[in-house]
């Protein structure tokens, strides 16, 4: 028999030989210079980018591939391997399970349900011995574990006392090498047990069968293991190794997973209300879509548990700022040791974020998946066309089976959405990246922000030596504007006006800081179960819209590349006014119809500041404008509002406001001419403004200025209204009657100017 130490240095040796022979083949940073390796030619450009991420067989090899970096002198050092003995232990932070949690979190709320107070039934593969599994298991008291199996035991608990069960999760976790044959059995609901999978069938109990909703009084263990699969549970939670989850359409050789043939379900037979994949390939793509069509929520395991790899960039862009100063000999390894392992908590919490962050964006996608399925489709249709994406390798549906989906109001599931968020984040990186606005001194916040308060406090005046500055600002940015703005944004706003994803980014950045975007958002989405997830999400598509309505408004009408600082510097004050002040110059319609939001949302159980600012959000679009406006007459942009609002009402402009928002865009056409419209009416009313504010001074109060245009041309205004009279009256509220009401209003334009 072998000798159990000669193996392990044996497989020590083997690792350590593969980590060089990457290393052999790697570009090396020296003195700030890449430097290629010797005797290697390269088809490809400078990359010295190379790091080991812990994985199934590797997690405790951390060590081993640095001390081969160290030899080699690689740049890295031991950043070239996070998670080693001067670095993030993962399943001590339980990080990647956190991660995973989030999740769970994102869906309970979708369910309104509190992941972390509510009872949650879960039925489980793995062991409390395993990282993910047992971290997973101890994110809440109240956790209902009522099955699990991993490749040794099945355990069964049908009715778990909350308390003690956890209790006893807790020290099998703790508990080195653990397994379910472990756990304390009087601790265990009557009816309940641990198992041998090698057993020939395993005796199911009343309870048992009754949470488990199968039939049969006793069943082989792969059957059993089967139908804790198919349990009617709220969660199933996967941490464990192997593919248990395939689509009814696939065949058990195309899973590449024999040993769990025998076990395997198809998505369409999962009874679950959520999956939480917190190990990798636990469910085929086909299997997550197939079980989300049957109303299962999930996400990938991409998705899932990525905050472990998150958490690895962040030790290694940590280790290559810190060591950089223990080069210049500002500080000790020691040193430098110390400080990483105070930061642990916050960089966890920086991670996690990521995380929060990324599965609303999935949620909010999903809640809109019916009624944007025609832009959907248009965009993978563009990434296809640019050679960006293969449909078909990723489980993406095509368009036929996208329109069989719109008939029944469907459209991407979230595991679909899941793929097309990581295509739009990697693809806008790349333009971002190529571009120089990872340069501008406005966005070097991004690059603070990124790390820990420590290092913040400590070292924001070295960061922008970072080796990988531009990336991490790059990602910041990237992953700001598509969780924020959604999947389809840049995709809409190109198709609507012709910019590049860079400037888009840019107009982004802009209108998110001069909104708020990040301080609204961050208080909506603390909104606890008390205000329904069907008000909370209206807020977050409140939030988009005011937003998105902002990018179009400042790509139309500033030329690229756009300024950040000083456009910031030019609106952020004026909008700042109005998002405070507009209740109060707005009056007739609108203002009812901002009375109602605010009683609605109230009502609703909205807080009141809260209720407030999403009152405005639906017309501070056209603070851009009136900011413009202001400027130009040497007014302030309260009363450059009084004076837009107040010819809004004298006009009787509300109608036709609405009538143009209410316009048909089932297709591409349909949504342009909508926005042409829109565009057409609020250019107008800009231009009506400008003109009206010239008969006085900046003394002159503005409903006195309103009065006096009104009058200087009351002609032409009466024969506006007849017009809009006639078209009201007919009822019909087309393309056709709405250009010919803006038309008229158009040409009060035309009639002010040739007055003057």
């Amino acid at each position: 028999m072998t000798d159990p130490d000669d193996l392990r240095r044996e497989v020590a040796a083997c690792y350590r030989e593969f980590v060089a022979g990457l290393l052999d083949v790697t570009d090396n940073v020296v003195d700030g210079r890449v430097v290629p390796p010797p005797s290697v030619v390269r088809h490809d450009g400078d990359d010295p980018y190379l790091v080991v991420a812990a994985d199934k067989g590797t997690a405790t090899f951390s060590d081993l591939a640095n001390e081969v970096a160290i030899s080699y002198r690689f740049w890295l050092g031991d950043a070239f391997a996070s998670g080693g003995s001067a670095g993030y232990d993962h399943k001590t932070m339980g990080i990647t399970a956190r991660g995973a949690w989030e999740s769970a979190r994102s869906h309970a709320r979708a369910l309104a349900r509190n992941a972390d107070d509510d009872p949650l039934t879960v039925v489980g593969i793995g062991d409390m011995s395993g990282d993910v599994f047992g971290n997973g298991l101890l994110r809440s008291r109240f956790v209902r574990l009522v099955a699990a199996f991993d490749h040794r035991h099945v355990f069964l608990d049908p009715d778990p006392p909350a308390g003690p069960a956890f209790d006893e999760r807790l020290r099998l976790f703790e508990l080195p090498r653990s397994s379910w044959d472990d756990y304390d059995r009087d601790l265990i609901s009557p009816g309940g047990g641990v198992w041998s999978r090698s057993a020939k069938s395993i005796p199911l109990s009343d309870p048992v069968r009754k949470v488990l909703d199968v039939d049969a009084s006793a069943l082989p263990p792969n059957e059993l293991l089967s139908a804790i699969l198919r349990a009617p549970v709220d969660l199933l939670w996967n941490g464990g190794i192997g593919t248990y989850v395939k689509a009814s359409t696939e065949a058990n050789a195309e899973v590449g997973d024999r040993a769990n043939d025998a076990i395997r379900v198809n998505g369409a037979d999962l009874r679950c209300a959520m999956v939480v994949e917190g190990g990798n390939l636990g469910l085929t793509q086909r299997g997550r879509v197939e079980a989300a069509l049957a109303g299962v929520l999930i996400n990938t395991d991409a998705i899932d548990n990525s905050a472990g790899v998150d958490c690895s960039d962040h030790e290694v862009n940590i280790k290559i700022l810190l060591d950089a100063q223990v080069v210049a000999g500002d500080l000790t390894v020691k040193q430098r040791n110390e400080l990483l392992a105070s930061m642990t908590d916050e960089v966890a919490d920086l991670v996690l974020e990521d995380n929060q962050a990324q599965t609303l964006a999935l949620a909010i996608a999903r809640r809109q998946a019916g009624p944007m399925v025609d832009v959907h489709a248009r965009y993978l249709r563009s990434l296809e066309a640019e050679g960006l994406l293969n449909r078909a390798l990723e489980f993406l549906p095509t368009d036929k089976q996208l329109s069989e989906r719109a008939s029944a109001g469907l459209g991407l599931t979230t595991p679909e959405f899941a793929v097309l968020l990581a295509y739009t984040k990697d693809t806008n990186a790349a333009v971002v990246l190529g571009s120089d606005l990872p340069d501008d001194p406005y966005v070097q916040r991004e690059l603070v922000r990124y790390f820990p308060s420590a290092l913040r406090e400590r070292y924001a005046d070295v960061m922008g030596d970072h080796r990988l500055r531009r990336e991490i600002i790059t990602t910041m940015l990237t992953n700001e504007m598509v969780n924020y703005a959604g999947t389809s944004f840049d995709f809409r706003m190109t198709d609507e006006t012709g910019a590049g994803v860079a400037d888009i980014t840019r107009a982004h950045v802009v209108v998110a800081d001069v909104h708020g975007l990040a301080r609204w958002w961050a208080r909506t989405d603390e909104l606890d179960t008390d205000v329904s997830v069907d008000v909370q999400f209206e807020l977050f598509l409140g939030l988009r819209r005011m937003v998105e309505r902002g990018v179009l408004w400042l790509l139309r009408h500033r030329r690229p590349p756009l300024e950040l600082a000083s456009t910031v510097a030019a609106f952020g004050p004026g909008l700042e006014e109005l998002a405070g002040g507009l209740r109060g110059v707005v009056h007739g319609p609108m203002e009812e119809a901002m009375a109602r939001a605010v009683d609605s949302a109230l009502e609703d159980r909205v807080p009141p500041d809260l209720a407030e600012a999403a009152a405005v959000w639906p017309l501070l679009h056209t603070g851009w404008d009136v900011v413009e406006v202001a400027q130009a007459r040497g007014r302030s942009p309260l009363d450059a509002a009084a004076v837009y609002w107040g010819l809004f009402e004298g006009l009787d402009v509300a109608w036709l406001w609405d009538r143009v928002g209410k316009l048909p865009r089932s297709d591409r056409w349909q949504s342009h001419a909508r926005a042409a419209q829109r565009d057409d009416l609020m250019t107008t009313l800009r231009d009506l403004t400008h003109d009206a504010l010239r008969a006085g001074d900046v003394f002159t109060p503005p409903a006195e200025l309103v009065a006096h245009w009104l009058t200087a041309n009351e002609q032409s205004v009466r024969r506006v209204l007849e017009v809009f009279m006639e078209i009201r009256t007919g009822n019909t509220f087309d393309l056709t009657t709405l250009s010919v009401a803006l038309r008229q209003l158009r040409n009060l334009v035309l009639v002010a100017a040739a007055g003057h």
